[in-house]
Protein backbone atom coordinates (compact mmCIF):
# COMPACT_ATOMS: atom_id res chain seq x y z
CA UNK A 1 0.00 0.00 0.00
CA UNK A 2 1.70 3.45 -1.16
CA UNK A 3 1.99 5.54 2.27
CA UNK A 4 0.55 9.01 1.66
CA UNK A 5 2.87 11.62 3.68
CA UNK A 6 2.24 14.83 5.28
CA UNK A 7 4.42 17.47 6.86
CA UNK A 8 3.92 17.54 10.67
CA UNK A 9 3.75 20.46 11.32
CA UNK A 10 0.52 19.99 9.32
CA UNK A 11 -0.44 17.35 10.83
CA UNK A 12 -0.50 18.97 13.97
CA UNK A 13 -2.22 21.82 12.74
CA UNK A 14 -5.37 19.84 12.04
CA UNK A 15 -5.18 18.30 15.31
CA UNK A 16 -5.04 21.71 17.31
CA UNK A 17 -7.91 22.67 14.87
CA UNK A 18 -10.04 19.94 15.51
CA UNK A 19 -9.42 20.80 19.43
CA UNK A 20 -10.68 24.27 18.77
CA UNK A 21 -13.52 23.39 16.84
CA UNK A 22 -14.66 21.49 19.57
CA UNK A 23 -13.88 23.70 22.67
CA UNK A 24 -14.87 27.22 20.77
CA UNK A 25 -16.12 26.60 17.72
CA UNK A 26 -13.28 28.46 15.92
CA UNK A 27 -11.57 26.83 13.05
CA UNK A 28 -9.16 29.44 11.84
CA UNK A 29 -6.78 30.76 14.32
CA UNK A 30 -4.29 28.23 14.46
CA UNK A 31 -0.65 28.40 13.90
CA UNK A 32 2.27 25.48 14.46
CA UNK A 33 5.58 26.45 14.08
CA UNK A 34 8.79 24.10 15.12
CA UNK A 35 10.15 25.11 18.29
CA UNK A 36 13.20 27.92 18.31
CA UNK A 37 14.75 25.84 21.32
CA UNK A 38 15.49 21.94 21.72
CA UNK A 39 14.08 22.22 25.49
CA UNK A 40 10.72 24.13 24.01
CA UNK A 41 9.81 20.46 22.94
CA UNK A 42 9.44 19.51 19.45
CA UNK A 43 7.05 22.43 17.84
CA UNK A 44 4.77 24.93 19.60
CA UNK A 45 0.96 26.21 19.18
CA UNK A 46 1.49 29.99 20.17
CA UNK A 47 -2.78 30.48 19.16
CA UNK A 48 -3.77 31.04 22.29
CA UNK A 49 -2.78 34.41 22.69
CA UNK A 50 -4.20 34.87 19.52
CA UNK A 51 -7.56 33.44 20.41
CA UNK A 52 -7.78 35.61 23.37
CA UNK A 53 -8.96 38.70 22.43
CA UNK A 54 -12.23 36.62 20.05
CA UNK A 55 -12.92 34.74 23.47
CA UNK A 56 -12.37 36.86 25.97
CA UNK A 57 -11.10 34.35 28.12
CA UNK A 58 -7.35 33.71 29.60
CA UNK A 59 -4.39 32.24 26.88
CA UNK A 60 -3.44 29.52 29.37
CA UNK A 61 -7.39 28.79 30.12
CA UNK A 62 -7.57 28.28 26.02
CA UNK A 63 -3.87 27.02 25.97
CA UNK A 64 -5.61 23.99 28.97
CA UNK A 65 -9.08 23.79 26.38
CA UNK A 66 -7.10 22.86 23.53
CA UNK A 67 -4.53 20.63 25.07
CA UNK A 68 -7.80 18.73 26.84
CA UNK A 69 -9.62 18.03 23.98
CA UNK A 70 -6.46 16.86 21.00
CA UNK A 71 -7.04 13.76 19.54
CA UNK A 72 -4.52 11.68 19.95
CA UNK A 73 -5.64 9.08 18.49
CA UNK A 74 -3.08 8.30 15.99
CA UNK A 75 0.03 8.54 18.97
CA UNK A 76 1.91 11.52 17.83
CA UNK A 77 1.96 13.89 20.96
CA UNK A 78 3.60 12.12 23.96
CA UNK A 79 2.29 15.44 25.91
CA UNK A 80 2.01 19.17 25.74
CA UNK A 81 2.92 21.90 28.48
CA UNK A 82 2.02 25.26 28.87
CA UNK A 83 4.39 27.73 29.16
CA UNK A 84 4.36 31.57 30.07
CA UNK A 85 1.35 33.42 29.17
CA UNK A 86 -0.30 30.90 27.11
CA UNK A 87 2.23 29.48 24.56
CA UNK A 88 1.89 25.25 23.97
CA UNK A 89 5.15 23.42 23.65
CA UNK A 90 4.56 19.46 21.89
CA UNK A 91 6.90 17.21 22.38
CA UNK A 92 6.49 14.21 19.89
CA UNK A 93 5.74 10.47 21.13
CA UNK A 94 9.30 8.69 19.99
CA UNK A 95 7.06 5.64 18.78
CA UNK A 96 5.48 7.36 16.32
CA UNK A 97 8.52 9.34 15.37
CA UNK A 98 10.18 5.96 14.70
CA UNK A 99 7.40 4.78 12.58
CA UNK A 100 7.27 8.25 10.38
CA UNK A 101 10.83 7.53 9.89
CA UNK A 102 11.27 3.82 9.00
CA UNK A 103 8.17 4.51 6.39
CA UNK A 104 10.07 7.41 4.83
CA UNK A 105 13.08 4.93 4.00
CA UNK A 106 11.16 2.78 2.09
CA UNK A 107 9.28 6.62 -0.03
CA UNK A 108 10.98 7.53 -3.05
CA UNK A 109 9.79 11.23 -1.95
CA UNK A 110 11.58 10.54 1.21
CA UNK A 111 8.24 11.89 3.09
CA UNK A 112 8.08 15.07 0.72
CA UNK A 113 4.20 15.17 0.33
CA UNK A 114 2.93 15.78 -3.29
CA UNK A 115 0.88 18.88 -4.05
CA UNK A 116 -2.89 18.83 -3.68
CA UNK A 117 -3.15 19.96 -7.23
CA UNK A 118 -0.36 19.76 -9.99
CA UNK A 119 0.14 23.36 -11.16
CA UNK A 120 1.71 24.62 -15.13
CA UNK A 121 4.38 27.14 -13.68
CA UNK A 122 6.58 28.86 -16.21
CA UNK A 123 10.08 29.96 -14.63
CA UNK A 124 12.01 32.49 -16.44
CA UNK A 125 15.98 32.90 -14.99
CA UNK A 126 19.42 33.56 -16.74
CA UNK A 127 18.19 35.81 -19.77
CA UNK A 128 22.07 36.85 -20.59
CA UNK A 129 22.44 39.26 -23.80
CA UNK A 130 23.74 37.91 -26.71
CA UNK A 131 27.11 39.44 -28.34
CA UNK A 132 28.01 39.38 -24.76
CA UNK A 133 29.54 37.12 -22.40
CA UNK A 134 28.20 35.46 -19.47
CA UNK A 135 29.73 37.55 -16.37
CA UNK A 136 29.22 37.30 -12.57
CA UNK A 137 25.82 39.34 -12.78
CA UNK A 138 24.44 36.06 -14.77
CA UNK A 139 25.25 33.93 -11.94
CA UNK A 140 22.74 34.89 -9.30
CA UNK A 141 19.88 34.47 -11.55
CA UNK A 142 20.80 31.35 -13.40
CA UNK A 143 21.64 29.28 -10.02
CA UNK A 144 18.60 31.02 -8.26
CA UNK A 145 16.32 30.23 -10.83
CA UNK A 146 17.75 26.93 -11.45
CA UNK A 147 17.36 26.00 -8.02
CA UNK A 148 13.77 27.17 -7.97
CA UNK A 149 12.95 24.92 -11.06
CA UNK A 150 14.33 21.87 -9.75
CA UNK A 151 12.64 22.45 -6.24
CA UNK A 152 9.09 22.51 -8.24
CA UNK A 153 9.48 19.60 -9.99
CA UNK A 154 10.65 17.77 -7.67
CA UNK A 155 7.22 19.02 -5.84
CA UNK A 156 5.18 17.19 -9.10
CA UNK A 157 4.64 20.24 -10.79
CA UNK A 158 5.14 21.01 -14.93
CA UNK A 159 7.62 23.25 -15.04
CA UNK A 160 8.38 25.58 -17.99
CA UNK A 161 12.16 27.02 -17.51
CA UNK A 162 12.50 29.62 -20.01
CA UNK A 163 15.52 31.64 -21.16
CA UNK A 164 14.62 35.13 -21.91
CA UNK A 165 17.62 36.32 -23.91
CA UNK A 166 18.27 39.37 -25.31
CA UNK A 167 18.26 38.72 -28.75
CA UNK A 168 16.23 41.83 -30.88
CA UNK A 169 16.68 45.51 -30.67
CA UNK A 170 18.86 48.37 -32.26
CA UNK A 171 22.24 46.54 -31.30
CA UNK A 172 21.63 43.69 -33.84
CA UNK A 173 21.15 46.58 -36.81
CA UNK A 174 24.52 47.47 -35.87
CA UNK A 175 26.01 43.94 -36.25
CA UNK A 176 24.27 43.22 -39.23
CA UNK A 177 25.77 46.57 -41.19
CA UNK A 178 28.89 45.16 -39.50
CA UNK A 179 28.81 42.03 -41.09
CA UNK A 180 27.89 42.90 -44.51
CA UNK A 181 30.78 45.70 -44.75
CA UNK A 182 33.42 43.90 -42.81
CA UNK A 183 33.06 40.37 -42.39
CA UNK A 184 30.19 39.16 -44.92
CA UNK A 185 31.69 35.82 -45.17
CA UNK A 186 30.43 35.33 -41.13
CA UNK A 187 27.09 35.79 -42.74
CA UNK A 188 26.69 32.11 -44.46
CA UNK A 189 29.30 30.37 -41.36
CA UNK A 190 29.57 31.61 -38.21
CA UNK A 191 30.63 27.98 -37.03
CA UNK A 192 34.43 28.97 -36.09
CA UNK A 193 33.63 32.14 -34.70
CA UNK A 194 34.40 32.70 -30.50
CA UNK A 195 32.24 34.54 -28.91
CA UNK A 196 35.36 36.79 -28.14
CA UNK A 197 35.36 38.11 -31.84
CA UNK A 198 31.75 38.66 -31.82
CA UNK A 199 32.33 41.20 -29.01
CA UNK A 200 35.23 43.01 -30.99
CA UNK A 201 33.08 43.24 -33.79
CA UNK A 202 30.21 44.70 -31.37
CA UNK A 203 32.55 47.19 -29.80
CA UNK A 204 33.94 48.09 -33.18
CA UNK A 205 30.32 48.42 -34.81
CA UNK A 206 29.64 50.26 -31.86
CA UNK A 207 32.32 52.87 -32.27
CA UNK A 208 31.19 53.27 -36.39
CA UNK A 209 27.39 53.56 -35.17
CA UNK A 210 28.64 56.44 -32.82
CA UNK A 211 31.16 58.30 -35.53
CA UNK A 212 29.90 57.26 -39.00
CA UNK A 213 26.17 58.75 -39.64
CA UNK A 214 26.12 56.45 -42.59
CA UNK A 215 26.82 53.36 -40.78
CA UNK A 216 24.33 54.47 -38.33
CA UNK A 217 21.52 55.14 -41.23
CA UNK A 218 22.33 51.34 -42.37
CA UNK A 219 21.90 50.11 -38.99
CA UNK A 220 19.19 51.72 -38.14
CA UNK A 221 17.60 50.36 -41.63
CA UNK A 222 18.80 47.02 -40.93
CA UNK A 223 16.60 46.72 -38.03
CA UNK A 224 13.43 47.48 -40.02
CA UNK A 225 14.90 44.80 -42.01
CA UNK A 226 15.29 41.91 -39.07
CA UNK A 227 11.88 43.36 -37.73
CA UNK A 228 9.92 43.13 -40.76
CA UNK A 229 11.74 39.38 -42.04
CA UNK A 230 14.17 40.29 -44.64
CA UNK A 231 16.03 36.93 -45.25
CA UNK A 232 19.64 38.42 -45.20
CA UNK A 233 19.15 40.35 -42.18
CA UNK A 234 17.53 37.14 -40.80
CA UNK A 235 20.55 34.84 -41.95
CA UNK A 236 22.86 37.21 -40.12
CA UNK A 237 21.03 38.00 -36.70
CA UNK A 238 20.64 33.84 -36.71
CA UNK A 239 24.60 33.60 -37.19
CA UNK A 240 25.33 36.18 -34.04
CA UNK A 241 23.02 34.53 -31.78
CA UNK A 242 23.66 31.15 -32.82
CA UNK A 243 27.85 32.35 -31.94
CA UNK A 244 26.52 33.82 -28.50
CA UNK A 245 24.09 30.33 -28.24
CA UNK A 246 27.49 28.04 -28.04
CA UNK A 247 29.31 29.95 -25.56
CA UNK A 248 25.97 30.13 -23.24
CA UNK A 249 25.43 26.35 -23.35
CA UNK A 250 29.21 25.86 -22.54
CA UNK A 251 28.36 27.63 -19.38
CA UNK A 252 25.07 26.07 -18.63
CA UNK A 253 26.88 22.38 -19.13
CA UNK A 254 29.54 23.31 -16.81
CA UNK A 255 27.01 24.57 -14.01
CA UNK A 256 24.60 21.80 -15.07
CA UNK A 257 21.86 24.07 -16.28
CA UNK A 258 18.71 22.89 -18.95
CA UNK A 259 16.68 26.00 -20.30
CA UNK A 260 14.11 26.31 -23.53
CA UNK A 261 15.49 29.42 -25.09
CA UNK A 262 12.78 31.95 -26.45
CA UNK A 263 14.40 35.59 -26.34
CA UNK A 264 12.68 39.02 -27.40
CA UNK A 265 12.57 37.74 -30.88
CA UNK A 266 9.79 35.35 -30.18
CA UNK A 267 7.83 38.01 -28.92
CA UNK A 268 7.54 40.12 -31.74
CA UNK A 269 4.45 39.56 -33.61
CA UNK A 270 2.44 39.92 -30.61
CA UNK A 271 4.17 43.33 -29.82
CA UNK A 272 1.52 44.94 -31.81
CA UNK A 273 -0.79 43.30 -30.23
CA UNK A 274 -0.36 44.13 -26.90
CA UNK A 275 -0.76 47.77 -27.94
CA UNK A 276 -3.81 46.86 -29.79
CA UNK A 277 -5.03 45.48 -26.05
CA UNK A 278 -4.61 48.44 -24.38
CA UNK A 279 -6.13 50.86 -26.97
CA UNK A 280 -9.12 49.00 -27.25
CA UNK A 281 -9.49 49.13 -23.36
CA UNK A 282 -8.86 52.46 -23.25
CA UNK A 283 -5.95 52.40 -21.25
CA UNK A 284 -3.73 54.07 -23.87
CA UNK A 285 -2.23 57.40 -23.34
CA UNK A 286 -0.22 59.66 -25.78
CA UNK A 287 2.67 61.63 -23.22
CA UNK A 288 5.52 63.22 -25.43
CA UNK A 289 3.71 61.37 -28.45
CA UNK A 290 4.66 57.85 -26.76
CA UNK A 291 2.15 55.94 -25.69
CA UNK A 292 1.79 55.14 -22.11
CA UNK A 293 0.04 53.19 -19.30
CA UNK A 294 -0.81 55.05 -15.98
CA UNK A 295 -1.15 52.96 -13.08
CA UNK A 296 -2.17 53.83 -9.81
CA UNK A 297 0.12 54.16 -6.91
CA UNK A 298 3.58 55.13 -9.39
CA UNK A 299 5.00 58.32 -9.16
CA UNK A 300 8.34 60.01 -9.90
CA UNK A 301 10.71 61.82 -7.54
CA UNK A 302 8.67 65.08 -8.27
CA UNK A 303 5.30 63.39 -6.51
CA UNK A 304 3.60 63.59 -10.51
CA UNK A 305 2.45 60.24 -11.73
CA UNK A 306 5.19 57.52 -13.43
CA UNK A 307 4.07 56.55 -17.07
CA UNK A 308 5.07 53.07 -18.24
CA UNK A 309 5.95 53.45 -21.95
CA UNK A 310 4.73 50.57 -24.02
CA UNK A 311 5.63 52.34 -27.49
CA UNK A 312 8.47 54.41 -28.05
CA UNK A 313 7.45 57.97 -29.99
CA UNK A 314 9.28 56.65 -32.85
CA UNK A 315 7.18 53.78 -33.29
CA UNK A 316 9.54 51.29 -31.43
CA UNK A 317 8.59 49.00 -28.59
CA UNK A 318 10.92 48.70 -26.00
CA UNK A 319 11.11 45.50 -22.39
CA UNK A 320 7.89 46.47 -20.98
CA UNK A 321 6.17 45.62 -24.49
CA UNK A 322 7.68 42.53 -25.22
CA UNK A 323 7.26 41.40 -20.74
CA UNK A 324 3.25 42.59 -21.64
CA UNK A 325 3.81 40.14 -24.74
CA UNK A 326 5.33 37.64 -22.14
CA UNK A 327 2.39 37.62 -19.41
CA UNK A 328 -0.53 37.20 -22.01
CA UNK A 329 1.56 34.52 -23.83
CA UNK A 330 2.26 32.51 -20.89
CA UNK A 331 -1.17 32.94 -19.15
CA UNK A 332 -3.54 32.31 -22.85
CA UNK A 333 -1.11 30.05 -24.51
CA UNK A 334 0.77 28.25 -21.92
CA UNK A 335 -1.49 27.90 -19.69
CA UNK A 336 0.48 28.90 -16.63
CA UNK A 337 -1.24 29.13 -13.13
CA UNK A 338 2.45 30.58 -11.10
CA UNK A 339 4.84 32.36 -13.35
CA UNK A 340 8.77 33.09 -11.55
CA UNK A 341 10.76 35.30 -12.81
CA UNK A 342 14.48 35.77 -11.37
CA UNK A 343 15.93 39.24 -12.06
CA UNK A 344 18.60 41.28 -10.16
CA UNK A 345 16.65 44.07 -7.98
CA UNK A 346 17.01 46.61 -10.01
CA UNK A 347 14.41 45.40 -12.16
CA UNK A 348 11.64 45.08 -9.15
CA UNK A 349 10.04 48.59 -10.40
CA UNK A 350 9.87 47.62 -13.90
CA UNK A 351 8.06 44.03 -13.02
CA UNK A 352 5.52 45.64 -10.16
CA UNK A 353 4.60 48.53 -13.11
CA UNK A 354 4.63 45.81 -16.21
CA UNK A 355 2.22 42.99 -13.89
CA UNK A 356 -0.07 46.13 -12.45
CA UNK A 357 -0.53 46.54 -16.42
CA UNK A 358 -0.94 43.41 -17.16
CA UNK A 359 -3.45 42.65 -14.70
CA UNK A 360 -5.62 46.10 -15.92
CA UNK A 361 -5.56 45.08 -19.21
CA UNK A 362 -6.87 41.54 -18.51
CA UNK A 363 -3.65 39.28 -19.37
CA UNK A 364 -3.64 38.00 -15.69
CA UNK A 365 -6.14 36.97 -13.33
CA UNK A 366 -4.84 37.11 -9.89
CA UNK A 367 -7.17 34.32 -8.65
CA UNK A 368 -6.19 31.64 -11.57
CA UNK A 369 -2.23 32.83 -11.86
CA UNK A 370 -0.03 33.85 -9.08
CA UNK A 371 3.11 36.17 -10.09
CA UNK A 372 5.94 36.24 -8.35
CA UNK A 373 9.33 38.44 -9.64
CA UNK A 374 12.04 37.26 -7.68
CA UNK A 375 14.91 40.14 -6.82
CA UNK A 376 18.31 39.40 -5.83
CA UNK A 377 21.22 41.67 -4.41
CA UNK A 378 24.35 42.25 -6.59
CA UNK A 379 27.25 40.21 -6.10
CA UNK A 380 30.28 42.44 -4.17
CA UNK A 381 33.84 41.46 -4.03
CA UNK A 382 35.15 41.20 -0.09
CA UNK A 383 36.68 44.64 0.02
CA UNK A 384 32.62 45.46 -0.37
CA UNK A 385 32.92 46.73 -3.80
CA UNK A 386 31.17 45.01 -6.74
CA UNK A 387 32.91 41.88 -7.63
CA UNK A 388 35.67 42.79 -10.91
CA UNK A 389 38.87 41.64 -12.24
CA UNK A 390 41.96 43.59 -11.27
CA UNK A 391 41.58 45.33 -15.12
CA UNK A 392 38.48 46.55 -13.58
CA UNK A 393 36.20 44.54 -15.97
CA UNK A 394 33.18 42.77 -15.12
CA UNK A 395 34.28 39.22 -14.22
CA UNK A 396 33.73 36.31 -16.68
CA UNK A 397 31.41 33.45 -15.50
CA UNK A 398 33.80 31.10 -17.27
CA UNK A 399 36.45 32.42 -15.65
CA UNK A 400 34.98 32.11 -12.00
CA UNK A 401 34.34 28.85 -12.50
CA UNK A 402 37.73 27.64 -13.96
CA UNK A 403 39.04 29.28 -10.25
CA UNK A 404 36.68 27.37 -8.42
CA UNK A 405 37.82 24.46 -9.69
CA UNK A 406 41.47 25.06 -10.00
CA UNK A 407 40.87 25.59 -6.06
CA UNK A 408 39.09 22.73 -5.20
CA UNK A 409 41.49 20.18 -6.71
CA UNK A 410 44.54 22.59 -4.84
CA UNK A 411 42.07 21.43 -1.55
CA UNK A 412 41.78 17.79 -2.40
CA UNK A 413 45.25 17.45 -3.40
CA UNK A 414 46.34 18.47 -0.16
CA UNK A 415 44.32 16.37 1.75
CA UNK A 416 45.29 13.23 -0.52
CA UNK A 417 47.93 13.87 -2.90
CA UNK A 418 47.45 10.27 -4.02
CA UNK A 419 43.80 11.29 -5.02
CA UNK A 420 41.77 9.43 -7.85
CA UNK A 421 38.92 11.10 -10.29
CA UNK A 422 40.57 14.14 -9.37
CA UNK A 423 39.61 16.12 -12.34
CA UNK A 424 36.08 15.02 -11.68
CA UNK A 425 36.12 15.55 -8.36
CA UNK A 426 37.48 18.94 -8.65
CA UNK A 427 34.26 20.12 -10.79
CA UNK A 428 31.61 19.14 -8.65
CA UNK A 429 32.96 20.56 -5.77
CA UNK A 430 34.41 23.93 -7.44
CA UNK A 431 30.73 24.28 -9.16
CA UNK A 432 28.76 23.35 -6.03
CA UNK A 433 30.93 25.35 -3.50
CA UNK A 434 30.15 28.50 -5.98
CA UNK A 435 26.63 27.12 -6.01
CA UNK A 436 25.95 26.60 -2.45
CA UNK A 437 27.88 30.12 -1.00
CA UNK A 438 25.37 31.78 -3.16
CA UNK A 439 22.23 29.90 -2.09
CA UNK A 440 22.95 29.70 1.42
CA UNK A 441 22.58 33.95 1.92
CA UNK A 442 19.03 35.58 1.42
CA UNK A 443 18.79 36.47 -2.04
CA UNK A 444 17.34 39.88 -1.74
CA UNK A 445 20.24 40.89 0.22
CA UNK A 446 24.32 41.88 -1.53
CA UNK A 447 26.29 39.12 -2.21
CA UNK A 448 30.15 39.32 -0.96
CA UNK A 449 31.83 36.43 -2.98
CA UNK A 450 34.73 34.60 -1.33
CA UNK A 451 36.92 31.46 -2.95
CA UNK A 452 38.63 30.82 0.32
CA UNK A 453 35.33 30.85 2.57
CA UNK A 454 33.32 28.94 0.13
CA UNK A 455 35.72 26.03 -0.39
CA UNK A 456 36.47 25.87 3.57
CA UNK A 457 35.07 22.30 5.07
CA UNK A 458 33.81 23.43 8.15
CA UNK A 459 30.77 26.07 8.31
CA UNK A 460 27.64 26.30 6.12
CA UNK A 461 29.78 25.48 2.38
CA UNK A 462 28.75 22.61 -0.33
CA UNK A 463 32.21 21.14 1.49
CA UNK A 464 30.39 20.62 5.09
CA UNK A 465 27.51 19.06 3.73
CA UNK A 466 29.36 16.79 1.00
CA UNK A 467 31.58 15.45 4.04
CA UNK A 468 28.75 14.05 5.97
CA UNK A 469 27.41 12.76 2.85
CA UNK A 470 30.89 10.97 2.15
CA UNK A 471 31.22 9.66 5.99
CA UNK A 472 27.82 8.41 5.58
CA UNK A 473 29.40 6.47 2.03
CA UNK A 474 32.31 5.09 4.03
CA UNK A 475 30.36 4.05 6.97
CA UNK A 476 28.02 1.87 4.57
CA UNK A 477 31.48 0.41 3.14
CA UNK A 478 32.70 -0.79 6.23
CA UNK A 479 30.32 -2.40 7.83
CA UNK A 480 29.57 -5.57 6.24
CA UNK A 481 25.46 -6.03 5.73
CA UNK A 482 23.84 -6.39 3.00
CA UNK A 483 21.65 -3.00 2.76
CA UNK A 484 19.13 -4.14 0.40
CA UNK A 485 17.85 -6.91 2.33
CA UNK A 486 18.15 -4.59 5.51
CA UNK A 487 15.63 -2.33 3.29
CA UNK A 488 13.42 -5.34 2.63
CA UNK A 489 12.06 -5.18 6.11
CA UNK A 490 13.40 -1.87 7.87
CA UNK A 491 13.16 -1.45 11.54
CA UNK A 492 13.87 2.04 13.59
CA UNK A 493 14.48 2.33 16.61
CA UNK A 494 15.29 5.66 18.30
CA UNK A 495 17.01 5.20 21.89
CA UNK A 496 19.92 8.12 22.22
CA UNK A 497 18.83 11.74 22.40
CA UNK A 498 21.28 12.34 19.02
CA UNK A 499 19.49 9.74 17.40
CA UNK A 500 15.72 11.07 18.30
CA UNK A 501 17.00 14.65 17.04
CA UNK A 502 18.28 13.69 13.92
CA UNK A 503 15.44 11.44 13.15
CA UNK A 504 12.63 14.64 13.82
CA UNK A 505 14.88 16.48 11.28
CA UNK A 506 15.24 14.42 8.44
CA UNK A 507 10.92 14.22 8.97
CA UNK A 508 11.21 17.72 8.43
CA UNK A 509 12.77 18.05 4.95
CA UNK A 510 9.24 18.41 3.29
CA UNK A 511 8.92 21.18 5.72
CA UNK A 512 11.74 22.78 4.28
CA UNK A 513 10.96 22.54 0.48
CA UNK A 514 7.42 24.08 2.11
CA UNK A 515 8.94 26.97 3.19
CA UNK A 516 11.39 26.92 0.21
CA UNK A 517 8.46 26.73 -2.29
CA UNK A 518 6.17 29.75 -0.60
CA UNK A 519 9.10 32.40 -0.30
CA UNK A 520 11.03 31.28 -2.97
CA UNK A 521 14.22 31.29 -0.81
CA UNK A 522 16.85 28.61 -1.63
CA UNK A 523 18.66 29.70 2.21
CA UNK A 524 15.78 27.95 3.72
CA UNK A 525 17.05 24.46 2.33
CA UNK A 526 20.82 25.29 2.78
CA UNK A 527 19.94 26.15 6.22
CA UNK A 528 17.67 22.75 6.84
CA UNK A 529 21.15 20.95 5.38
CA UNK A 530 23.26 22.43 7.52
CA UNK A 531 21.63 21.70 10.44
CA UNK A 532 20.97 18.10 9.25
CA UNK A 533 24.71 17.77 8.61
CA UNK A 534 25.59 18.95 11.70
CA UNK A 535 22.89 16.77 13.67
CA UNK A 536 24.14 13.52 11.59
CA UNK A 537 28.02 14.65 12.91
CA UNK A 538 26.29 14.81 16.35
CA UNK A 539 25.02 11.48 16.22
CA UNK A 540 28.04 9.97 14.76
CA UNK A 541 30.20 11.50 17.67
CA UNK A 542 27.59 10.20 19.94
CA UNK A 543 26.09 6.86 18.47
CA UNK A 544 28.35 4.00 17.89
CA UNK A 545 27.68 2.29 14.51
CA UNK A 546 29.58 -0.64 13.59
CA UNK A 547 29.39 -3.59 15.82
CA UNK A 548 26.82 -1.81 18.44
CA UNK A 549 23.50 -3.66 19.80
CA UNK A 550 21.66 -0.61 17.46
CA UNK A 551 24.01 -1.35 14.20
CA UNK A 552 21.17 -2.42 11.96
CA UNK A 553 18.79 0.94 13.12
CA UNK A 554 21.17 3.09 13.13
CA UNK A 555 22.68 1.70 9.58
CA UNK A 556 18.98 2.73 7.90
CA UNK A 557 19.46 5.78 9.92
CA UNK A 558 22.41 6.56 8.36
CA UNK A 559 21.00 5.32 5.34
CA UNK A 560 18.40 7.74 5.35
CA UNK A 561 20.50 10.90 6.04
CA UNK A 562 22.54 10.31 2.83
CA UNK A 563 19.82 9.79 0.74
CA UNK A 564 18.26 13.66 1.89
CA UNK A 565 21.45 14.93 1.89
CA UNK A 566 21.72 14.00 -1.73
CA UNK A 567 18.55 15.08 -2.86
CA UNK A 568 18.60 18.25 -1.29
CA UNK A 569 21.90 18.72 -2.88
CA UNK A 570 20.23 17.85 -6.16
CA UNK A 571 17.48 20.53 -5.75
CA UNK A 572 20.04 23.09 -5.63
CA UNK A 573 21.87 21.43 -8.52
CA UNK A 574 24.93 20.17 -6.91
CA UNK A 575 26.13 16.53 -7.10
CA UNK A 576 27.74 14.70 -4.56
CA UNK A 577 31.04 12.71 -4.59
CA UNK A 578 31.88 9.64 -2.90
CA UNK A 579 35.11 10.73 -1.19
CA UNK A 580 37.07 13.51 -0.19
Amino acid sequence: MLQTFRNINDSLHDLFKDAAKKCFNIDDSIEITQSTKDHFGDYQCNSALKMSKELGLPPRAIAEKLIAHLDNSLGMVKHCEIAGPGFINIHLQESFLEKEITLTLGDDRLGVPTPDQKKRIVCEFSSPNVAKEMHVGHLRSTIIGDALARLLEFLGHDVLRLNHIGNWGTQFGMLITYLKRFQPEVIDDASEQALETLMSWYKAAKVKFDEDPSFKKQSQEEVVRLQSGDPIARKAWSQICEISRRSFQEIYERLDICLTERGESYYNDMLPVVIRDFEEKGLCQIDDGAKVVFLSGFINKEGEPLPLIIQKSDGGYNYATTDLAGFKQRVQIEKAERIIIVTDAGQALHFQMVYQAALKVGYIDPRKTRFDHVPFGVVLAPNGKKFKTREGETEKLSDLIDEAVRRAKEALLERDPKAEDLDERAAIIGTGSIKYADLSGNRVKDYTFSYDRMLQFEGNTASFILYAYVRIQSIKRNIDVDLKTLLSTPKIELTHPSEIALALHLRRFGEALSAMDEELLPNRLTDYLFALAEKFHAFFRDCHVMGSEHQNSRLLLCELTGRILAKGLQILGIKTVEKM
